[in-house]
């Protein structure tokens, strides 16, 4: 039986408090919360390390693009993987497992000191990104079953913060750590939090998936075109999926943050730290101004927001590196990921309430991998361009490039947005029956 989200109030100080509830009396789902604070501030102190260490070592912008490809290509090709096993495992066991493998990785870190070395940055990178593609699509399809309904918008919007916030933290922090102390710091810290991640998820009793009469065990060709099968069947799903090229595009100048940093402000890992650090704020606060997108009958405008909000981040980013100074590029970033952070967060929301727990696993895992080829192929392209063109007409470009697209994908979708703000209230953002 469907269930509708409850009624939502205007403001969106009430989504906050809600969180804020959520995560005190929920104790597992706060395990979870807290494995993934800890694992997104360790990521960050390492790429503000690895983002300044390749560049001092090649004043290369196209090679620092390139550990960001390392960073994520990986996770697209995997979660062709990562999505189905999310289905078929105990995911509580995937994310445990994902994690200590992904700390022993970044210990590798420690013996990159030199150019000959160097290498061995674009492997590490390239194995953490793949092991996270496991842990990504089971996190995010254990979170239904660690909350209850009415619970789901504060607990998605309790997540898509703790990137953002660690973000902030690791990053700001990182960039200073890593000035004062060295890239071993960081590495250590980075393989520390993927251990404690591990121990905390360890405490989990809730189960992580639904009961099912019948275990599916599909190939995983069969369980990708069973994603794109029900994407096509149902078009909310698929505009979800589409919004995500937008996305991805628009994320792949993020890799020439440090080059602005370091080359047109020349505030070195300090800069890249701070530019970073303002990113996650954005990102921390976006995910509370989806209040309400997510009330009953408001599916239509929660569409409408997902469509058109690459475009506000694209745009922002198109602006960045023509700002007089660090701080004011600092203050685009988190206009930036406002609108980032709101459809991240309203997007896994969507699929959460729209999608059946049995393939919610593989959805999620074919979302992963769209947006991380876009991403990665943004990132190539950026890096290649920017030593062409430089900086600055690159990030204006893709500006462009995204705007262009969302206004065709606002076109395109202009008949479903319309068919969902006729549907009776009951249908604003279901639950899905499982």
């Amino acid at each position: 039986m469907e269930t509708p989200p409850p009624e939502a109030g205007p403001r969106t100080q009430g989504l906050w408090r809600r969180a804020f509830v959520l995560v005190r009396r929920n104790r597992d789902f706060r395990l979870l919360f807290v494995a993934e604070l800890v694992s997104f501030g360790g990521d960050w102190f390492l790429i503000v390390a690895l983002s300044g260490l390749v560049f001092r070592l090649t004043g290369s912008p196209a090679l620092v693009t390139a550990m960001f490809v390392a960073y994520n290509l990986p996770f697209g090709f995997v979660s062709f993987i990562g999505g189905p096993l999310a289905d078929r495992l105990d995911r509580r066991k995937v994310m445990i497992a994902s994690n200590v493998v992904m700390g022993v990785l970044a210990l590798g870190f420690l013996l990159v000191d030199s150019r000959g070395t160097l290498w061995l940055v674009y492997v590490l990178a390239a194995g953490i990104s793949a092991v996270s593609a496991l842990f990504e699509p089971a996190a995010s399809a254990a979170i239904p079953n660690l909350v209850d309904a009415e619970d789901l918008a504060a607990a998605n919007a309790v997540t898509g913060s703790a990137w953002g916030t660690m973000l902030v933290v690791g990053a700001g922090i990182g960039g200073l750590v890593v000035t004062a102390f060295g890239n071993d710091v960081a590495y250590l810290v980075d393989a520390g939090s993927f251990f404690v991640g591990a121990v905390l998820l360890l405490w989990v009793r809730r189960p992580t998936s639904q009961p099912r009469e019948q275990q599916e065990h599909p190939a995983l060709a069969q369980a990708t075109t069973e994603a794109v099968r029900f994407a096509r069947r149902d078009h909310r799903v698929l505009a979800l999926f589409a919004s995500r090229v937008g996305v991805g595009t628009a994320l792949g100048v993020v890799a020439l943050l440090p080059i602005v940093a370091i080359d047109t402000f020349h505030a070195g890992d300090r800069g890249t730290g701070i530019l970073f650090a303002f990113r996650g704020a954005g990102a921390l606060m976006g995910p509370f101004l989806i209040r309400p997108l997510v009330r009953r009958g408001a599916l239509s405008r929660a569409l409408a927001a997902i469509v058109l909000l690459p475009a506000v981040l694209a745009s922002m980013y198109a602006l960045l590196p023509w700002a007089p100074g660090i701080w004011v590029a600092a203050s685009i970033a988190l206009c930036a990921h406002l609108a980032g952070g709101a459809t991240w967060t309203l997007t896994t929301y969507s699929y959460q309430s729209l999608v059946p727990d049995r393939v919610l696993g593989r959805i999620f895992g074919f979302d992963g991998a769209l947006i991380t080829f876009m991403l990665s192929a943004s990132n190539a392209v950026c890096g290649v361009l920017a030593v062409q063109f430089g900086v600055r007409a690159v990030m204006s470009g893709i500006g462009v490039v995204v705007v262009a697209y969302t206004l065709v994908l606002w076109v395109a979708t202009r008949n479903l947005r319309r068919s969902l703000a006729q549907a009776p209230p009951a249908g604003g953002l279901p639950r899905a029956a499982r």
